[in-house]
């Protein structure tokens, strides 16, 4: 019967076809509405917006030529009454956020295995709140209009892609749009490390960087993640005028592309290839020097008759980190070589970290084979609808899911390894899995069953420190104390481990706190850097000084904070220049250094401007054979030397999503994460009236971060770096609920100052501690409505 309907429909016209979307449309969002799953404010926007972007693309008849499949996909999708999906996919843009755009390529696993069983242009829903090849060639026509029209021109443009389905597809179309404005285009060859691009910018003096990935979200996502000149990504100002000046602007029209093998010889170059076994190089132009790698086995066409132009940025990449090791000499003369387990979680480090681990000196590296494959459906992780798993190095689950693979491939060898290293779909995120010695698992329980297990994952805040340590110990053993600690500094956000500011300050070296992600990081750094030169950052530093920022204000009785600092300790010297560790409690991690010589380059003495979990894992690596070779483990050294140190204390945190997978779906999702921020912004309101407890600690006060950054896409107030909750007078133990910068979700995260146990008391207080951390969030949850 159904299928008799929609053949009668399919004959209809688009203008009939349309009438009949915006009834069933505007049913689904009345029946929506009257059942409490759509807030008023969505639902109007959704009535405003969808039917008008719906008809703009179903009657656009240019997109047979730019999407062949689309038009057909949403007459389908109409005849089918499948109003859900068209709403969510035409009510709203794709949101630009810090880093460019992310969202879902289909909302179900079957819609995405059309896409990579079929191509890009597979005729499912696509629309403008959807990824897919008419938003990424839109949003690469801003960009390239952008650069075409400053003064001097942007002209040269870095493309990679990590494993996401049909990545490279996607990668090959934005560099045929870049040819046809004009632009000099590197494509990598195969899926590469996000590194790999905010690397190779600076190096090739490129001016933007395009990579085509979703970070660590599930197999549903993609995204287009830009990097500016130097690396980083792109300050508040330049990029808010990408966007609203032009990506927002570009119409249908503004795509024009040229041919891959149709590109003039001097404007394509292709990066990666295989290491040549004969070491060659450029020998001249603007890259001379330059080594140039041997294409890729099996390669067909690829390279459009361009094998003599691949540079071989991969073995440069691994030759600047090699640079960073503080003991090159333990990893090779040990008599107790480490043991490394290592997961790719099917994403792009899947050569690289290998590569840099064995060339390091580490010659017993297992790769788990079963999470080896490029494979952007992630198929170790589930796809369930409502709990698509995130291939997150950082997640205990992901964890859980690369031991067992482990155990499964290497059987017995499971007794002797050390630790595993995992990295995310784009390597931008180390994950370390450490074994638990016996007399410490009371203290670090399985969080997802309680169980007492022989290993567990450390998190970012725990790894972080240790090699932040272990970096200042070396200093001052070798001589006598960390050199120039006053011009050194670190910078972390603000929802990273105190841990790290206390082992700063022991070393004399300043701290500098952000707001969440590594754009701030670096704008933070950069801040430092403008201070050091004599220069003001507007709205970061006054009159040759950063400001005395309270929680992110100047003025305490601000409703707003800045867009940047959360806050600093002993950073009111400009000679404080020489970034020594930027840091983030999502897994990110790099070293920024000092000032560059010029805004297209790296720091001097720096890595890339942007985490980078291929380096953070070899400083892993290297930290991991330091203890092994003084008999010794990291979960040890933790207490021995960060939590037993009367300058220092002990701290646990914890850290949780909401949803636990995946996002509040569609717009009924948005309704429900607004409801949970308004229960929170009532607790935090009341929080001197209505006394409450969490994890059985009193909350002494509260506060609420609000810098506006987020506002247009949400509304007016919005707390887009969170709500925290203080259990002490101090300020050093509390709860933040943050909602998430890249997806529309929560977070929660807690932090607990232990103070100073004596040696027999450490474990008790330190397993207290951490159950306590976890009550913290199931207590919030309930009070809120996020219950798992």
């Amino acid at each position: 019967m159904l299928t008799e309907k929609i053949g009668e429909l399919t004959n209809m016209k688009d203008p009939e076809l349309l009438d009949r979307a915006e009834k069933g449309i505007q049913a689904f969002l009345d029946a929506e509405r009257d059942a409490g799953r759509i807030a008023g404010n969505y639902y109007d926007d959704a009535v405003a917006k969808t039917m008008p972007n719906l008809r703009k693309w179903l009657l656009a008849e240019e997109l047979d030529g730019i999407s062949p499949g689309l038009r057909n996909g949403l007459r389908e999708a109409i005849c089918s009454e499948q109003w859900e999906a068209l709403t969510n996919a035409y009510s709203r843009d794709v949101s630009f956020g810090t880093g460019g755009i992310r969202e879902k390529m289909g909302s179900e696993r079957s819609l995405v295995l059309r896409l990579k069983e079929e191509g890009i242009h597979a005729p499912i829903i696509k629309g403008p709140n959807t990824i897919n090849d008419v938003i990424y060639l839109l949003t690469a026509a801003g960009t390239a209009k952008f650069g075409v029209e400053r003064k001097p021109p942007l002209s040269k443009v870095v493309i990679g892609f990590d494993s996401r389905v049909r990545g490279q597809d996607f990668a090959q179309l934005i560099a045929e749009l870049f040819l046809g404005y004009g632009y000099t285009v590197y494509l990598f060859d195969e899926a590469c490390l996000y590194p790999s691009v905010t690397y190779a910018v600076p190096t090739l003096r490129a001016d933007v960087g395009v990579f085509i990935s979703a970070s660590h979200n599930d197999f549903r996502y993609n995204g287009y993640k830009l990097s500016c000149q130097n690396g980083s990504q792109f300050d508040p100002s330049e990029r808010d005028m990408l966007y609203n000046e032009y990506i927002k602007n570009v119409k249908f029209g503004d795509i024009k592309k040229l041919a891959i093998a149709d590109a003039p010889k001097d404007k394509l170059w292709f990066l990666g290839g295989e290491k040549c076994q004969s070491p060659r190089t450029i020998t001249e132009g603007a890259h001379a020097g330059l080594p140039l790698a041997d294409p890729l086995p099996d390669a067909g066409d690829l390279y459009a008759g361009r094998e003599s132009r691949i540079i071989d940025i991969h073995t440069m990449h691994v030759e600047h980190v090699k640079g960073f090791l503080v003991q090159p000499e333990l990893i090779t003369k040990t008599s107790k070589p480490l043991s490394i387990g290592y997961s790719a979680f099917n994403g792009s480090g899947r050569k690289a970290v290998p590569r840099l681990l064995s060339e390091v000196g580490f010659n017993d590296v297992k790769r788990i084979m079963k999470l080896d494959a490029l494979d952007g459906m992630f198929p170790a992780f589930c796809s369930d609808p409502g709990k698509e798993q995130q291939p997150d190095p950082g997640d205990w689950r992901a964890g859980d899911i690369a031991v067992d693979a482990f155990k499964e491939e290497y059987g017995q060898a499971w007794d002797d390894v050390d630790l595993i290293i995992g990295t995310d779909p784009d390597a931008d995120r180390c994950g370390v899995i450490v074994k638990v010695p016996e007399h410490q698992r009371k203290a670090y329980s399985h969080p997802g069953t309680g169980e007492l297990r022989d290993y567990c994952l450390l998190s970012a805040d725990e790894v972080w420190s240790l090699i932040l340590w272990y970096r200042f110990s070396k200093e001052v053993e070798k001589f006598g104390s960390v050199r120039d600690a006053e011009t050194k500094f670190i910078a972390l956000s603000h929802t990273t481990t105190d841990l790290l500011t206390c082992i700063a300050r022991k070393y004399d070296v300043g701290v500098l706190k952000t707001w969440v992600g590594f754009a701030q990081l670096a704008a933070g750094c950069r801040a430092a850097w403008d201070l050091n030169q004599g220069k003001d950052t507007p709205g970061l530093t006054e009159n040759g000084k950063l400001p005395a920022y309270d929680e992110g204000r100047t003025d305490p009785a601000s409703p707003r904070a800045n867009r940047s600092i959360h806050s600093w300790l002993a950073m009111d010297d400009s000679t404080r220049c020489y970034n020594i560790a930027a840091l983030e409690q999502s897994n990110g991690f790099s070293i920024l250094g000092k000032p560059a010589k010029d805004d297209r380059s790296l720091g001097e003495d720096g890595h890339v401007r942007d985490k980078d979990g291929t380096f953070a894992a070899v400083l892993v690596a290297e930290l991991a054979a330091y203890a092994k070779d003084r008999g010794t483990n990291l979960l040890d050294m933790l207490d021995e030397h960060l939590y037993l140190d009367p300058a220092i204390g002990l701290y646990a945190t914890h850290y949780e999503p909401d949803p636990l997978d995946g996002e509040y779906e569609g717009l009924a999702g948005y309704t429900k994460k607004r409801g949970i921020l308004n229960k929170a912004e009532a607790l935090f309101a009341d929080v001197t009236s209505k006394p409450f407890e969490l994890g059985g600690l009193a909350v002494q006060s509260a506060t609420v971060y609000r810098t506006g950054k987020y506002d247009v896409v949400n509304w007016d107030g919005f707390p887009d770096e969170g709500y925290r909750f203080y259990f002490d007078d101090a300020k050093k133990s509390h709860l933040t609920i943050r909602p998430s910068g890249t997806s529309n979700a929560l977070r929660f995260h807690v932090q607990l100052f232990g103070g100073h146990p004596s040696r027999d008391e450490l474990l008790d207080k330190k397993a207290v501690l951490r159950k306590t951390t976890v009550e913290i969030v199931q207590d919030i949850r309930r009070l809120i409505g996020a219950d798992v």
